[in-house]
């Protein structure tokens, strides 16, 4: 079966490998489509360090054609969305309703490439073994995971736009709805609007936001954030952000700022536009090696916080059906993100249309 396999620092393509048979708690799954992210890029390119041979994506959704022995939760035929940050529900995070930091699913887990028993279900053709990205490796025709790792959907679902809601949307929405705990009428500013970002316009819509502030320097993508749910558009490089946002809230600033970047000066612009016990969420994967300098004075007077943000930002698996939901009653739009389609014979293509912003969210279908 086809799958996308980075080898090295920028050296990836798709390769005939095998996937073995899942065995206790997982699943096989048929994969219909598989949404490109940054964070995939960031395996090719070495920023995300990650074990190689690795198979990419960990945005997909498909359908379960195996399950293993104590598989009871999902039979053959079940259509499922991939969840990159599951929850068990047994262990001690996931009793404290900690779930995105779940003991059973360790993040370095997945960025190992590496199942719940520490081995792996990729080989290549020599019998190498090769790594799942986020323990999913769903940038194949098939993949076998566990079964914590699906959440089952309608079946009318249509899987090419649904599959980003793993990663992109989840990321992007929760940032707003579960962390940024967006109330009606809030003001929101949201710096970047790429796949994440139009995401956090959408959340903080579906929440009742007031106004939605969209940051970014390409008209594209401040097109599409208007069409998403944005009120106001500032273009970053020819405007400064801070003090529009400023004057549009009545010099109050803004009551979430969230950055879907990953650049420190714009996550100081974000908090510089918060207005007094206002908040600044981090979305944006910054180097390890660059630090945000924040006036320690400024904290104590006007008693802003700032958070980090990853996943849903909740239990991921409820967020994902919740997200479904919004998707099938009509209050969240993935078929204007879902903007353009490939083979997966296409993956190169993808991956520069990816780095250079063509599309709002670029999805690999499979047959």
């Amino acid at each position: 079966m086809k799958a996308v396999v980075v080898t090295g620092i920028n050296e990836f393509g798709v390769e005939d490998i095998e996937v073995l048979p899942p065995q206790a708690s997982e699943v096989r799954v048929k994969m219909k489509a598989c949404g490109l992210c940054m964070s995939d890029h960031h395996v090719i390119s070495g920023a995300m360090p990650t074990p190689l041979p690795c198979v990419l994506g960990h945005e997909g959704a498909g359908v379960i054609t195996e399950v293993g022995e104590r598989v009871t939760r999902f039979a053959e035929g079940d259509a499922v969305i991939l969840n990159f940050s599951p929850a068990c529900g047994k262990c001690d995070m996931c009793e404290r309703g900690l779930g995105l930091y779940c003991s059973a699913h360790p993040t370095d887990m997945g960025l190992a490439g590496l199942q719940a028993d520490g081995s792996h279900r990729h080989q290549r053709p020599d019998g190498e073994a090769a790594g799942a990205f986020m323990a999913l490796g769903c940038m194949a025709e098939e993949t076998v995971i566990h079964e914590d790792r699906v959440v089952k959907v309608d079946s009318g679902v249509d899987l090419t736009r649904a599959c980003v809601v793993s990663c992109g949307v989840m990321t992007g929405a929760g940032a707003a709805i579960n962390t940024g705990a967006v109330r009606p009428g809030d003001s929101v500013a949201v710096f970047g609007c790429g796949g994440v970002g139009l995401n956090v316009i959408q959340g903080a819509r579906i929440s009742g936001a007031g106004q939605i502030f969209a940051v970014d320097l390409s008209p594209t993508k401040l097109e599409l954030a208007q069409k998403l749910g944005a009120t106001h558009l500032i273009n970053g490089g020819e405007q400064d952000a801070v003090a529009q946002i400023m004057a549009l809230t009545g010099d109050m600033g803004a009551d979430l700022a969230v950055e879907c970047v990953g650049a420190p000066a714009l996550m100081r612009q974000a908090y510089d536009s918060t207005r007094k016990l206002g908040m600044t969420v981090v979305v944006g994967v910054a180097p390890p090696d660059q630090d945000v300098a924040l006036n320690a004075f400024d904290l104590l007077l006007t008693g802003k916080c700032v958070c980090g943000h990853k996943a849903s930002g909740a239990h991921s698996g409820q967020f994902i059906a919740s997200l479904v939901d919004h998707y099938q009653a009509g209050r969240l739009d993935l078929d204007t993100l879902v903007s353009r389609t490939y083979a997966i014979d296409e993956v190169q293509q993808a991956v520069d249309d990816l780095l250079n912003n063509v599309n709002a969210r670029g999805v690999i279908v499979f047959d």
